[in-house]
Formats: C-alpha cells, sequence, structure tokens
C-alpha cells in the first residue's frame, strides 16, 4: 500500500498537535509496511534538524535521523512545497510572512515546475492555498500511490486536485474544525472548504466521536462516511524515571497549548485566581502563544498574580517535557477540543490531569478529572482538592499510566490502513 499525504506540519517542523500526530501515524503506518509520500509546505529555509530524507520541490538534501525513528525512512519520504502556509494560520500573519519574503523568485517557489505554474505566492491566504493545491496536484501526477490522505482543511483543496488528476480514492482527516477555532463565529471561507473536502473525500477519520457529531450535525455528512480513530501519545520519557529537581518548592499547576479562544486559557486564569486565595503555595504556569496572550497577561495583572503566574512564551522539544516533568498537575479547559494530546503527555511523566468535558480525549480517559470549560468554581475546587490530596493525585496518575498502555499509535494505524485497504482493495 502506498499513500500520498498531505499536511501543513512534520517533523522537523511542529508548531503544534498535527505534526505530533502525523509522526506517530506515520511511524505506525510505516510499522505496518505501507509506504508514504508526505507533502509538506516548507516553512523555513533556514531550518535545520530532522529524521527523514526531504525531497524538496526545488532541490534534495539530506536530513539526519534520530535513531528511534530510522526505519521511517525506509517507507516515508517528504516532498516539499515551498509555501508559507502554517498551522493556525491568519491573514495578517500570511501577509506579514510575504513582506518578509518580498524577494523569493517564482523559481524558488516552483523549481522544477516554474514553467508550467507562473507566478509567486498567492495575493491572500486563501489564494495560496489554491496555488500551493495546484503545485501538490503536479507533484501527485509524478508520483504513484494507491490511496490521498489529507490533514484538515487547508490541505483538503491539494488532496481534491490530487484525486481529480489520478482518480485515487481521497481520505480526509478532520483533526480540528472551523467550529472549535472560532465557535459559533466561523470563517465562511473556511468553513466552505472543510465543507467541500467532506463532501469530495470517500472516507472521513475523525478523531474522536466528539468531532464526528460536529461533522455530522454542522456540515450535513452521513455518518456512514466517518470513521472515528483517536490520536495517541508517544510513551518516551526524555528524561527517565526520576524527575526533575523543581526550581520552585511550590506545587506546580501547567496549562500547555496555544492561547487561544478554543483553548480555554481564560478559564485557567480564573481558576488559579480562585485557588490562590485559598491556597497561595502555588505556582501558575501558562506555556503558549496566541491571540489572547495580551489579554491573559492584563487580566493575570487585575488579579495581582504575578508572583505566582508565569507566562512562558512558546516552547518546544526537551523545554516541553522538562515542563511536564516537574508540573503536579496538568489542566487542559478547553473550549471544543477536538482530541487534546497534552493531557496524555502530561501521564506520560505521571503528571495527573483535568481535561475538559468538550474535549474528544476525554471519551478515552475513563479515571481523569473532567470539568465543563466554562465551571471555573469546580476547575478551582478540583484543583485544590488534587494538590492537597496527595493520595488522590497519587491514584490519578497511576491510573493513567495505566490508561496509556492501551493507548499506542500502532493501534490507531491499523485502523486507518483498514480504511485504506477498503477504498483501494488489494494487499497491503
Amino acid at each position: 500500500m502506498r499513500v500520498l499525504m498531505f499536511g501543513w506540519e512534520f517533523p522537523p517542523y511542529i508548531s503544534g498537535g498535527l505534526g505530533t500526530a502525523c509522526l506517530g501515524l506515520t511511524k505506525g503506518l510505516a510499522g505496518l509496511g505501507t509506504d508514504i509520500v508526505f507533502v509538506l509546505p516548507k516553512l523555513e529555509s533556514g531550518e535545520s534538524g530532522g529524521h527523514l530524507t526531504l525531497l524538496g520541490a526545488n532541490r534534495v538534501r539530506a536530513r539526519v535521523g534520530i535513531s528511534e525513528i530510522l526505519a521511517l525512512r525506509e517507507r516515508v519520504k517528504v516532498l516539499e512545497v515551498l509555501s508559507p502556509l502554517r498551522p493556525y494560520l491568519t491573514e495578517r500573519e500570511y501577509r506579514s510572512i510575504l513582506e518578509h519574503d518580498e524577494f523569493i523568485t517564482a523559481k524558488d517557489i516552483l523549481g522544477e515546475v516554474e514553467n508550467v505554474f507562473a507566478g509567486g505566492y498567492g495575493s491572500n491566504l486563501m489564494a495560496e492555498i489554491v496555488r500551493y493545491s495546484v503545485v501538490a496536484a503536479h507533484l501527485a501526477a509524478s508520483e504513484r500511490f494507491d490511496v490521498i490522505h489529507a490533514h484538515d482543511w487547508m490541505t483538503a483543496p491539494a488532496g481534491i486536485e490530487a484525486k481529480r488528476v489520478s482518480g485515487k480514492p481521497l481520505v480526509v482527516h478532520a483533526h480540528a474544525l472551523e467550529f472549535d477555532r472560532s465557535g459559533d463565529h466561523v470563517n465562511q471561507q473556511v468553513y466552505d472548504i472543510e465543507r467541500a473536502g467532506f463532501e469530495a473525500a470517500d472516507r472521513i477519520i475523525a478523531v474522536s466521536h466528539y468531532t464526528m457529531d460536529t461533522i455530522v450535525k454542522r456540515y450535513s455528512i452521513d455518518p456512514a462516511k466517518i470513521t472515528v480513530v483517536h490520536n495517541a501519545v508517544s510513551k518516551e520519557r526524555r528524561f527517565g524515571q526520576m524527575r526533575l529537581q523543581k526550581p520552585l518548592k511550590e506545587k506546580i499547576v501547567l496549562f500547555l497549548g496555544r492561547i487561544t479562544f478554543q483553548k480555554g486559557p481564560d478559564y485557567f486564569v480564573e481558576a488559579a485566581a480562585r485557588v490562590l486565595k485559598k491556597n497561595p503555595d502555588v505556582r501558575f504556569v501558562m506555556a503558549g502563544t496566541g491571540d489572547m496572550f495580551p489579554r491573559m497577561v492584563e487580566r493575570m495583572a487585575q488579579l495581582r498574580m504575578a508572583h505566582r503566574f508565569h507566562f512562558l512564551g512558546f516552547v518546544r522539544g526537551a523545554d516541553v517535557e522538562r515542563i511536564y516533568a516537574m508540573s503536579d498537575l496538568y489542566v487542559m479547559p478547553s473550549v471544543s477540543e477536538p482530541f487534546g494530546i497534552t493531557p496524555l503527555e502530561a501521564m506520560v511523566y505521571n503528571v495527573p490531569a483535568i481535561v475538559s468535558r468538550q474535549s474528544g480525549v476525554a471519551e478515552i480517559l475513563d479515571h481523569a478529572v473532567k470539568v465543563d470549560f466554562w465551571d471555573v468554581d469546580r476547575l478551582a475546587f478540583e484543583i485544590l482538592d488534587i494538590l492537597g490530596n496527595e493520595a488522590r493525585a497519587s491514584e490519578l496518575a497511576v491510573k493513567g499510566v495505566e490508561t496509556l498502555k492501551k493507548i499506542k499509535w500502532e493501534i490507531a494505524a491499523e485502523h486507518v490502513l483498514n480504511v485504506y485497504m477498503e477504498l483501494a482493495g488489494g494487499a497491503r
């Protein structure tokens, strides 16, 4: 089985959960003997690191691998289309990128295919998505594959174009929806692209039943067309079984994610204020960036929590693992979370978690503490109770480890491969 896969991030280019999910899924698929061609927008010409041989749209260059995933080099190759597309990109951010890259030429962008397509980057974000899909379809015409797999809305048009030129079946993987990102105030253009992708798909993979229900209700899609495949998490612990030396004597409560409406950072801040009124010996840490960051800093200052509330900004790699290892409790108060890998990552480090009931990951966490995102009083109560009750905290950590034993990327990959087989038939 050979798959043409479109995604907007993949190691070493990761800025969120989608890249982590793509890595875990492709590792699982590769272990089952699936060959994958991964078409990726190139983000930064100067970025380094990585673990694969990247076949660029305009050049070929080798990447040195990290030992635990060297096997991917035999099953996965990445076709790199030079494009400023990034996860969660807004129109304003797209224009800013164009201003910094104003001297890039059509040859830089299109490489070998410059005589086929004219011009540079798209004039706006939507035009760039169309341009990316046209270039990606050109790459698809030169590759051999059995199934097309597109991740989320930005690459749905590329998947549709690849299906048009090849006639191969299309799988659209829904990791997050516009209703998750924006609530009821959706961007109509994004919604239209999502719906077109779902309608064109031969099968939709949703990361949770929560997401599946939204697709059925909001996009009028037949539920028989949708398969739910939960995400998983890597069980690797870079820092071994011993916790790192904590820099602070107080208990640490962690929020890690984009500081945006979807993730509910404002509920975390409000709960922190309630907790500190009853127990001042707690530190709250918010790691991440996003459009709500300035508001959260301002609100924290209004609540006079500067001595107990810390903003870390965007963190990556080993720093993320260090933060998990030093934390005593993880909180994910998302307003709408299709899945949510971060609580699982925290559990890898024996950190108990509180998760929003409005999340996909809640479907597979039988023993985690679950609260409604809007119930700040309940969230504060649970934080205080877990931090003040060592026996309860320990029990939650142990049950979290037991849950992780049942959550594997190999299992998710098996489900996805079964979808491929149903659509394409034939041997693996």
